[in-house]
């Protein structure tokens, strides 16, 4: 869905994968079009900073102006022609001296999952100079941020100049900036996938939220009104499916009893049957059984490593 939304405003020739390289395969199946030198496999888990290094260092070589939209690949945009406008007005902005162009989500929950960002209020100009960008807020500071009515989610989804995020690189991470520029003698050759696993041990897990865009002075924000939402989470699926009278979403063969506001995902060959659940997630997947809050986002990653130190063959 990601690849068909942009396709329309550029071409295949200009489209980055940038995955672990466990799914190169899978994105391959998926994207036959994308040209397989395109689809850049990361050795390591070095977080959001060393992936756009790693694809913008590499456009660069061949464009250093060259206009780049980062964009993740699991959120769900309902309104595409809204969605387009914006992303074009975001690519005129970005042409302006060094401008980071990221696109602003209204709030409607104090999500601690994103980031948030703060920008100055410019009547009639759809380009915002942020003001303060916050990464993840604890659950106290978020319900703050939502009260205010002056913060806006940030999306993840990024439009800048390839030499505008190098030389922001190159002020707030010049580590990883030594790392990356030391690659143009193998980018887009036979040794690029040595020089790439040699570069994923040097550089730390850092966010781009966190290593740039929090420090950086020319953030700009484009408010985005298209209907959106991030589907890496339970709750925001949760949010996006349909759901019975008690706002349950069921895939699965249940009886419930008292049940709302719940996520039921079993198996269909087995019978599940639940009473007086609130705000849970009850999820099947192969051999382990997930029963938690449906908001606790925070704490899957703390369940999934728990269930793998359990035993081989968990999650």
């Amino acid at each position: 869905m990601t690849y068909d939304r942009f396709i329309k405003l550029s071409d295949k020739d200009c489209f980055f994968v940038v995955t672990n390289q466990k799914y190169f395969d899978l994105v391959s199946e998926q994207l036959p079009d994308i040209p397989k030198e395109q689809i850049l496999t990361e050795p390591l888990r070095r977080n959001t900073a060393t992936c756009v290094a790693y694809a913008s260092y590499k456009i660069a070589q061949k464009k250093v102006d060259a206009k780049i939209i980062v964009t993740p690949s699991d959120h769900l945009i309902v309104q595409e022609e809204k969605f387009h406008e914006k992303i074009k007005i975001a690519l005129q902005a970005c042409e302006q001296s060094n401008k980071l162009i990221t696109i602003g989500i209204k709030p409607n929950r104090p999500e601690t999952g994103y980031g948030y960002i703060q920008f100055h209020s410019e009547p009639g100009n759809p380009v915002k100079k942020v003001k303060t960008f916050t990464e993840k807020p604890n659950l106290k500071l978020a319900k703050t941020f939502l009260e205010s009515g002056d913060f806006v989610w940030n999306s993840g989804i990024f439009v800048w100049k390839a030499n505008s995020i190098i030389k922001a690189f190159e002020k707030y991470m010049p580590e990883v900036a030594e790392v990356f520029e030391e690659g143009f003698q193998y980018y887009n050759s036979e040794d690029e996938k040595a020089f790439i696993q040699r570069a994923y041990t040097l550089v730390k897990n850092t966010s781009i939220d966190y290593g740039i865009m929090e420090k950086a002075e020319e953030v700009y924000m484009v408010m985005g009104d298209f209907s959106w939402s991030d589907l890496g989470s339970w709750l925001s699926l949760h949010e996006n499916h349909k759901k019975d009278e008690q706002n349950n979403v069921i895939d699965a063969n249940a009886i419930l009893y008292d049940v709302q506001n719940c996520f039921v995902k079993v198996s269909k060959d087995k019978l599940v049957v639940i009473e007086g659940l609130d705000n849970f997630l009850v999820n099947e997947s192969e051999n382990v059984l997930l029963i938690c809050k449906l908001d606790a986002e925070k704490k899957f990653r703390t369940f999934v490593h728990d269930a793998k130190n359990k035993g081989e063959g968990y999650v």
